[in-house]
């Protein structure tokens, strides 16, 4: 599996597709974050920018290779192999896209008389959060599931709005139990909404994996 993995990432640094997610967000913690905010405000908005990126990252991987190269290394390694590297590749890059604006919202946000570890640490939570539920966004709108691009990058869209807005979305608890803090002084850990995730990516993960057995 540790090759896959570096033949992914390998994959992915050398298409440059990575640049465009980067740039996106990039500009939402620009527009988003001020100095002086409240730091659970600045680590939720920026948890909540990797919904997307953590999306389109899944996208990019997952259709990296050309069909004829998908299928030697499906043949050499298995396809559930290949998927889940893929998926496991997109999901580390959004994680350090995560720890950079998680950094940039400490250094710019006001910790008051917050634990600088505490809020830290409840900041990568919410990231990790975040990554997470875009990675299942991005597992059930790519292929194997959805081949046709048009189509995935409109369900992708939708569902990263979606993980915003739903009430039991694990992104969306954990970004508003750091925005209740930010108002109540207080240093939450968000553990539920990141099971929650975990639980989420690894059953869209899984199904994405199973069809590729078919579909690869």
């Amino acid at each position: 599996m540790t090759a896959l993995l570096r033949y992914q990432g390998a994959l992915l640094l050398r298409s440059q597709r990575w640049i465009a997610p980067s740039v996106l967000y990039a500009a939402f913690l620009a527009a988003g974050i001020r100095s002086g905010d409240p730091a659970p405000d600045a680590l939720g908005y920026a948890a909540a920018g990797l919904v997307p990126v953590s999306a389109w990252l899944v996208r990019i991987c997952v259709t990296a290779e050309p069909p004829a190269a998908r299928a030697v290394s499906a043949a050499a390694a298995g396809p559930v192999r290949v998927h889940a590297a893929a998926l496991l590749t997109a999901l580390a890059g959004a994680l350090l896209a995560g720890a950079a604006g998680a950094a940039l919202a400490l250094l710019l946000g006001d910790l008051g008389q917050r634990p600088p570890a505490a809020t830290a640490l409840a900041g990568a939570v919410a990231a990790a959060g975040c990554a997470l539920t875009g990675a299942a966004v991005g597992a059930v709108c790519g292929r194997p599931l959805l081949r046709a691009r048009g189509l995935g990058v409109l369900a992708g869209g939708v569902g990263s709005v979606l993980a915003w807005v739903v009430p039991f979305s694990p992104a969306r608890r954990a970004v508003s139990a750091l925005v209740g803090a930010a108002r109540a002084d207080t240093v939450p850990l968000p553990l539920g909404a990141l099971a929650g995730a975990l639980l989420l990516a690894g059953a869209a993960g899984a199904v994405a994996c199973l069809v590729s057995t078919r579909r690869s």
